[in-house]
């Protein structure tokens, strides 16, 4: 069932909103929720299939000649699929982050490697806030409609990614004064 595979409920949300290729999805997974939730083509195709095969999603050809595309669209029952699945209070919060792997594992390789690792995770996580603090600012003029839920994200992303920069600031400072 959709409700079990998370991409299939991220593709239903964006179908939400507008009609879109999979390579829109892409696109949007990309520039609108990368910042918490990741989508691969190899994860998008497969998930566009079995939610068309569900009656998810309806597929339409549009253009035309070789520069055909295919666009979907999104189901009376996926609405009430998707809509079941955000009033269900039950989520999966799982945290994934290889920098914390390799840092777990960090003395196989010594201080100064993890040092970089962590210098590496906070140039990435500087460059994401900068982008979120942008989208703020926008989403901050006009908080109507869904702009209020994506601002919410924003917010959470910002407030986690600042809280992440301070963990690095201590975490080099330790690893450094303990050599």
């Amino acid at each position: 069932m959709a409700k079990d595979r998370k991409i299939d409920m991220v593709i239903l949300g964006l179908l939400s909103h507008e009609d879109l290729t999979g390579y829109d999805i892409k696109k949007r997974i990309d520039s609108h929720i990368s910042f918490f939730w990741k989508g691969s083509f190899g994860s998008i195709y497969p998930a566009l299939s079995g939610l068309q095969e569900q009656g998810m999603i309806v597929r339409r050809s549009c253009g035309s000649g070789s520069r055909e595309k295919i666009s979907y669209s999104i189901t009376e029952d996926g609405r009430i699929c998707l809509n079941e699945w955000l009033r269900d209070s039950n989520a999966c919060n799982d945290l994934k982050y290889e920098t914390l792997v390799k840092l777990f594992f960090g003395g196989a390789a010594g201080r100064e490697t993890s040092i970089r690792n962590i210098d590496a995770f906070e140039k990435d996580i500087r460059r994401d806030l900068e982008v979120l603090k942008m989208y703020k600012e926008n989403l901050e003029k006009d908080l109507s409609d869904d702009h209020i839920y994506f601002y919410l994200t924003v917010t959470f992303g910002i407030d986690t990614y600042e809280g992440y920069l301070k963990w690095c600031s201590k975490a080099r400072k330790l690893l450094r004064n303990s050599l």
